[in-house]
């Protein structure tokens, strides 16, 4: 009940029918979160695409200027020197065939996978396991590679992946409610920016469609995508 009232309360600050510019948005937002715990803060666009076709797919990373304020778990697919490399460099989870059986026995105890480039072979038997979960390394994400302590320093530091839904729809989680409204806004003008440059070449007409932010408990709020720029 008192979560109920907590969300309609919240829901009675916002406008439903009003696109906000980004920075008011923002402090909207972060003026919802009223949850006993430290809600994420969710950038969601609706793009003018259609996932299902190669050329208008939309991927990537991008680098949060002030982090996401989760701790993210990373494992890495390596062995010998560069296993000992992905240790020292803070990754959570590190093997080849005895990290494979794990994950085939349901053990996945980590957000992001690298691997380094002779691993694939191994990894990609893992396809079926990792690849709906979104975990498969991939080297266009500089998930496979060979500089492993690049990757999972990126990666720890803040580094966010989208990929676009069915319905055109990337989201991802750009900050806490409890950041300071400067690092929101800064972190959610990096995360449009980077969706608006990963524009793929088979995109016609508008390509933003929608943009709108919600913390984990509070309403959606309509963003001006005029004001993302």
């Amino acid at each position: 009940m008192a979560k109920n009232k907590r969300h309609a309360a919240a829901q009675q600050l916002v406008d439903s029918t009003k696109a906000y510019d980004l920075a008011a948005a923002v402090a909207l937002v972060k003026s919802t979160a009223k949850a006993k715990f430290d809600e994420t803060v969710e950038m969601s666009m609706n793009l003018g695409i259609d996932p299902r076709h190669a050329d208008q797919m939309v991927r990537g990373l991008v680098s949060l200027p002030n982090g996401t304020g989760k701790t993210l778990r990373v494992g890495v697919f390596a062995r010998g020197a560069k296993a000992e490399e992905a240790l020292a460099a803070g990754a959570d989870v590190v093997g080849a065939d005895d990290l494979a059986e794990k994950i085939q026995a349901g053990e996945i105890n980590f957000d992001r996978c690298i691997a380094t480039p002779d691993m694939m072979a191994l990894v990609g038997r893992l396809g079926k396991i990792l690849g709906p979960r979104g975990l498969m390394p991939n080297p266009r994400l500089g998930t496979v590679t060979m500089d492993v302590k690049g990757a999972i320093t990126a990666a720890k530091a803040g580094q966010v992946e989208f990929r676009a839904e069915k319905a055109g729809i990337v989201h991802a989680g750009i900050g806490k409610a409890s950041f300071p409204i400067e690092h929101l806004l800064e972190n959610a003008k990096a995360f449009a920016d980077a969706i608006v440059k990963a524009k793929p070449t088979g995109a016609k007409g508008t390509y933003v469609k929608k943009a709108a932010l919600s913390a984990t408990m509070g309403p959606g709020v309509r963003v001006d995508v005029a004001t993302l720029a």
